[in-house]
């Protein structure tokens, strides 16, 4: 089912196209976009199918062409191995984040999250042997690590798995972080 003839204006708005753009990727005449976007005609079934199929080619076009480095946020919050579960906790409810990559001098060590702190909830009978517990003692596996050019359907296939994928620059440093909330930002921009 095609979205109404009326989308067609804000959605290509959204793509950040012209209606001569338009037209061309449609096989139309861009006064016949701008007639169809100023509500001047009805235009055939086909015409109209014709630029709703443009601007889906146009879409999946821009999102080929998304990149690691434009998903990630930069600013990579991590926790040391040698930190307290305790410590973990508040950090991910005062910052409102759900999974935390344990680093240490600039290497990717483990990972911790949520679901590692529940498992132990689930595991130990008092918060107090939780608690006592440091981040090298119940860390899991690191986050995938990919570079900065990294396309955004690698990522996606990551994060199916995994909470979080890690950014690196070609020298190995630690550029930014991705998680499936960042994956929200591609239907934001559209």
């Amino acid at each position: 089912m095609l979205p109404s003839i009326e989308d067609i204006k804000k959605l290509r708005k959204k793509l950040g196209i012209s209606q001569s753009e338009l037209a061309k990727k449609a096989g139309v005449s861009q006064s016949l976009i701008a007639r169809i976007e100023s509500g001047k005609v009805d235009p055939s079934y086909s015409k109209i199918r014709k630029v709703f199929n443009a601007l889906e080619l146009v879409k999946k076009e821009i999102s080929k062409n998304i990149r690691a480095e434009d998903l990630m946020t930069t600013e990579v919050i991590s926790i040391s191995p040698d930190d307290s579960i305790e410590n973990a906790a508040k950090l991910m409810m005062e910052l409102k984040i759900s999974q935390l990559p344990v680093i240490d001098k600039g290497k990717v060590l483990g990972s911790i999250s949520e679901k590692t702190i529940s498992a132990l909830i689930q595991k130990f009978e008092t918060t107090e042997q939780i608690l006592e517990k440091r981040i090298k003692d119940v860390m899991e596996e690191p986050f995938p690590i990919v570079p900065r050019s990294c396309s955004i359907s690698v990522i996606s296939m990551l994060l199916e798995d995994n909470q979080a994928v890690i950014v690196s620059d070609k020298w190995g440093k630690i550029t930014g972080i991705i998680t499936k909330a960042d994956l929200l930002k591609v239907l934001q921009r559209r």
